[in-house]
């Protein structure tokens, strides 16, 4: 069955959004270091830390901390110059910034929601080493607030204002490495209320937030600067979290793949129940692979391992069945295995293969007491490693007797996903005592125009057609156009078509327009809109100006001599170019301007006025044809 032959409203589809957004502050939420990404190589110095769950203000402990901390690992950090102690947890955090909290409630405004009275931060216990502390602060700043769809009312139930966590960088053979300048920029995770019961209505929705969070003009912008999770669940299934979401394109997808998981996983379930299937206790089966050439079994058995398996009575045929596109129940069972440390696990539905003969197969069936009907799974590592492994592959088989565990699962670019950790609980959270309570003021917080609003305001007070000021509003540069055109006075068509179109041409040339400031564009505008550039030249110059970001729009006129020529210099290079084509002019009259215009704006080296150029070159044909 695919995900299109569902009837969602019959499956009982019900999906919620948690959406995370940087912001674009001058500074971090709880220091005064900027909100500034590094390269791992301008890192000035490194140290590691190791992380362990703590209990809950009720002596518990959360699920998913603790399974978290079952693999002992090495946490690396880079700091820099921009990173301070606050980050590395060897000073209490600062008073929560200022910009940050006003930036949240121009949201909260954006959605309808309801500031809180007083704001308190919380601890979240994180010990995946994102933080250096074991926890990420967090605070509820609003909630009670809806957005619209074309399929309804989807209701927002709170939004929180939230440190960023830690880059990775990469695994190391002790544990992880991350960066800190990441950690501490300010961010805001929004969810909504589950009223979303489609696909299509999932990925709208987000959509809509995503254009309201953009709308304040004061959030982050680019790769990793926005994520969303998806929580789904069907009538007869299980709470999934979807973690990680990068591409709103991806949503849809994700939401239809896990209905089609969860509704594989329960007819599974069914057909084990019909067949009496049971879960064996795991045992070492290391002498059946003794004489194997397995690469992987060999390679763990030759490094002091061994090979532990469980018998699964009655899935024989199951392990192997398809529950997202490329991903089966075994796919399921061998992350499970990959969370405790192993490279992976093998099943009889799959064998023989991977070097493991029909021979060893055989064996390792007698070794177990598997029948025709069962199946079994194997994981070679280790000693340590794979008695955990083989431990969370029977666990998560025992799950698959009688239902859909509830669990996060990080979602991948194919828009399926894997098995990430359990569901967090309120046993994550506890009161975070060295920052003080914030009492909002939402008096002076203004409502944001939203960038559709924008659009249309484009098109009547600009005079920009519909694809162009779409282009601009959504852009990331709209302050500066909205600066050019009111403050400046600059022609809204010049500066629209240099901050969308013209850098987007630029780009595509693999010319590094990145190093272009605000102060580049706006200069080289000015320049251009008074005439002193031609507006063939606005390419020349805004490259001149990547490449070498130090000068100055006026400097780089100078050295790529792109100043203006006037009249009677065109002029003077128009005839020459007719001059050289006289036969041509006087055979085809006009017809020769279209190759003659390319040839005169070529001699002008881009330095006069497209218009200018073209006036000329029709009156010196006339006079000749």
């Amino acid at each position: 069955m695919t995900a299109a032959d569902f009837d969602y409203e019959d499956l009982g589809l019900v999906a919620g959004l948690e959406i995370h957004q940087q912001l674009d502050t001058a500074t971090k939420l709880f220091c005064e270091c900027p909100t500034e990404l590094r390269e791992p190589e301008e890192s000035g110095r490194r140290f590691t830390r190791y992380l362990h769950p703590t209990k809950s203000e009720l002596g518990e402990i959360d699920d998913a901390a603790l399974e978290e901390s079952m693999v002992d690992r090495e946490f690396e950090y880079l700091a820099y110059d921009t990173t301070c102690l606050v980050e590395e947890d060897d000073e209490p955090p600062h008073r929560v910034d200022r910009e940050a909290m006003e930036t949240a409630m121009e949201i909260g405004q954006l959605m309808d929601m309801s500031v809180v009275d007083q704001v308190n931060v919380m601890r979240k216990i994180v010990v995946d080493g994102s933080n250096t502390t074991g926890f990420q602060r967090s605070m509820l700043v609003a909630n009670d607030g809806a957005i619209e769809t074309g399929d309804g009312q989807v209701g927002i139930e709170d939004m929180l204002l939230e440190e960023e966590s830690c880059q990775r960088v990469e695994e190391t053979e002790e544990g992880v490495r991350f960066s800190l300048d990441r950690l501490g920029i300010p961010l805001v995770e929004i969810g909504t209320k589950p009223d979303i019961r489609s696909p299509e209505q999932a990925r709208e929705a987000a959509e809509r937030i995503g254009m309201l969070l953009r709308s304040t003009g004061k959030v982050k912008r680019g790769l990793g600067t926005i994520r969303q999770d998806v929580n789904v669940s069907i009538a007869e299934g299980a709470r999934i979290e979807l973690k990680g979401v990068q591409s709103l394109d991806d949503i849809d997808d994700l939401v239809r793949n896990e209905v089609r998981r969860q509704v594989e996983l329960l007819d599974i379930a069914e057909e084990l129940d019909e067949r009496g299937a049971t879960v064996g206790d795991p045992q070492d089966v290391t002498d059946t692979f003794e004489d194997t050439e397995s690469g992987v079994i060999r390679g763990a058995l030759d490094g002091g391992g061994r090979v532990q398996a469980v018998l699964l009575a009655g899935f024989d045929g199951l392990v192997g069945r398809e529950l997202q596109p490329d991903r089966r129940l075994g796919t399921e069972f061998s992350d499970h295995a990959k969370r405790h440390g192993a490279g992976g696990i093998f099943h009889t539905d799959e064998l023989p293969a991977y070097g493991v003969t029909e021979a060893e197969v055989e064996a390792l069936r007698e070794a177990v007491g598997a029948g025709p009907e069962d199946a079994v799974a194997i994981v070679a590592d280790d000693p340590e490693t794979a008695d955990l492994a083989i431990d969370a592959v029977a666990e998560r088989a025992e799950t698959a007797l009688s239902c859909v565990p509830e669990e996060t699962r990080d979602a991948l670019e194919d828009g399926t996903s894997r098995y990430l950790r359990p569901l967090p609980g309120a046993a994550r959270m506890y009161p975070e005592t060295d920052v003080p309570p914030v009492e909002p003021d939402v008096t002076d917080v203004e409502t944001p125009e939203l960038l559709t609003e924008k659009v249309e305001r484009y098109e009547e007070e600009f005079g920009l057609d519909s694809g162009l000021a779409e282009q601009v509003a959504y852009g990331q540069r709209w302050p500066l156009f909205e600066s050019l055109v009111g403050q400046d006075a600059v022609d809204a068509t010049l500066a629209a078509g240099t901050l969308e179109s013209t850098l987007t041409e630029l780009r595509r040339d693999d010319v590094p327009v990145e190093r272009l400031t605000d102060d580049h564009l706006r200069e080289t505008i000015l320049l251009v809109d008074s005439g002193e550039v031609p507006r063939e030249g606005i390419e020349d110059l805004l490259a001149a100006l990547a490449e070498d970001p130090d000068l100055s729009a006026e400097e780089a006129v100078e050295q790529e001599d792109l100043g203006g020529v006037d009249e009677s210099e065109v002029r003077e290079a128009v005839e020459e170019v007719v001059e050289r084509n006289a036969e041509q002019v006087e055979t085809e009259g006009m017809g020769a301007f279209s190759g003659l215009m390319g040839e005169c704006m070529g001699a002008l080296r881009g330095k006069a006025d497209g218009d200018t150029v073209s006036s000329v070159l029709r009156e010196e044909i006339q006079k000749r044809a």
